[in-house]
């Protein structure tokens, strides 16, 4: 039998600061308070957020106590971490909508009776000067200009706000406030986390352990997954579009996936490492399965993993196709296929039409106008749509 607290540490991790203590209080007795910084910039939560949610539910497993700190003052402010460019500042209203949405999907990995959501703005709101002044001079404008993203946009000549300077110092701030013990994050955020420990200490609080996690690389397997990269794999995505956006995932990243999106002992992954070498399509379509599952339910995945062989293997339309009225009909498609919500963006489906991307009855798609007739349009490798 594996031992969860060595998992704990090995599964899903880049860098464990302050090993050696963090090992010995998981051993003990104490329950610890495991923060996670939430920016809901967007309604849709992928499988790159999974990879740290994961990792607390083991933390609860163990009988740790979550803390989501949702950031709906630093998320009016924007994350300047692996960006080199300012990212669109958010309305309180545009963070609530899309925290609505956040707290659903969370509820389906996190257990919610050891899960506690706390939002950032509760302290700042009531902050003074004197306050203010003493969390700002925990740092250094040295220290924050050391930061990869920010020499980048120097060298650049291009502006920096003190708000994005601020951000890692108000995200510091945030665990002197919820009085945390180890806070996760990606390997992306590992200066705002080592931000809280100097913050912590210099309010007089033990500083927390920090765990950060690997960056899951998106379906094109280039960047980062993310809404903006257009690579992503969203967790309300039907479970035939999950199904089949994974198997379009390159080879080389079966069992990336399989380590840091399924929850199956670890123990399996020497296994899955000679399978993905003697049957890649095979072992592709048991993470699939899996994942799925995981988000769908067995029998939702199941007819994913049945629909995607009849659609990919045998070059039949899905049963649950919807079919639009519009045979005959000239109009133009990066409007209608945004309008019914079948892409995101414009931009994205003249995209797909230059690449060839986009056939009706077999015949690619060259124009943004389109007159329908009978038959099927398809868009990218996983859309279908009947025409009548």
């Amino acid at each position: 039998m594996s031992n969860p607290v060595k998992e704990l540490l090995i599964r899903r991790v880049d860098e464990v600061i302050e090993k050696d203590h963090l090992t010995r209080v998981l051993n003990s007795t104490k329950r610890l308070r495991i923060k996670f910084g939430i920016d809901p910039t967007s309604s849709k939560m992928h499988l790159g957020h999974t990879v740290p949610l994961l990792k607390l539910k083991e933390f609860q497993n163990l009988g740790h106590w979550v803390i989501l700190v949702i950031g709906d003052t630093t998320a009016t402010i924007g994350d300047p971490s692996g960006r080199q460019v300012s990212r669109k500042v958010l309305t309180q209203e545009e963070v609530k909508e899309n925290m609505k949405a956040y707290e659903r999907q969370i509820s389906k990995i996190l257990d919610p009776k050891k899960t506690e959501f706390v939002y950032n703005s509760t302290w700042f709101k009531k902050m003074g000067i004197s306050d203010l002044m003493k969390m700002a001079s925990s740092a250094t404008l040295q220290q924050v200009r050391k930061r990869r993203e920010f020499q980048e946009r120097i060298e650049k000549g291009e502006d920096i706000s003190l708000t994005e300077i601020l951000y890692p110092v108000m995200q510091g701030y945030d665990s002197v406030q919820v009085k945390a013990d180890v806070e996760i994050g990606g390997t992306d955020q590992k200066f705002n986390l080592l931000m809280g420990r100097q913050i912590q200490k210099r309010f007089g609080q033990e500083e927390q352990d920090v765990i950060t996690l690997p960056l899951l690389i998106g379906t094109d397997g280039k960047k980062k997954m993310s809404k903006t990269a257009g690579n992503y794999i969203a967790l309300d995505d039907k479970p035939n579009e999950m199904f089949a956006k994974i198997m379009s995932i390159p080879d080389e990243l079966i069992l990336n996936y399989f380590e840091l999106c399924t929850e199956g002992p670890s123990n399996e992954i020497k296994t899955i490492k000679r399978q993905v070498v003697s049957d890649p399509m095979g072992t592709k379509k048991r993470l699939a399965l899996e994942i799925t599952q995981m988000y769908h339910g067995r029998e939702k995945s199941k007819r994913a993993q049945e629909e995607f062989v009849k659609v990919f293997s045998k070059e039949g339309i899905p049963n649950d196709a919807p079919t639009w009225k519009l045979s005959g009909k000239t109009v133009n498609l990066p409007n209608l296929l945004v309008e019914r919500k079948i892409e995101d963006s414009k931009s994205e489906v003249r995209r797909l039409i230059k690449q060839g991307g986009i056939s009706l009855n077999g015949e690619k798609v060259m124009d943004i106008k389109i007159k329908f007739e009978k038959g099927v349009l398809r868009i990218g490798k996983k859309t279908f749509i009947k025409i009548k």
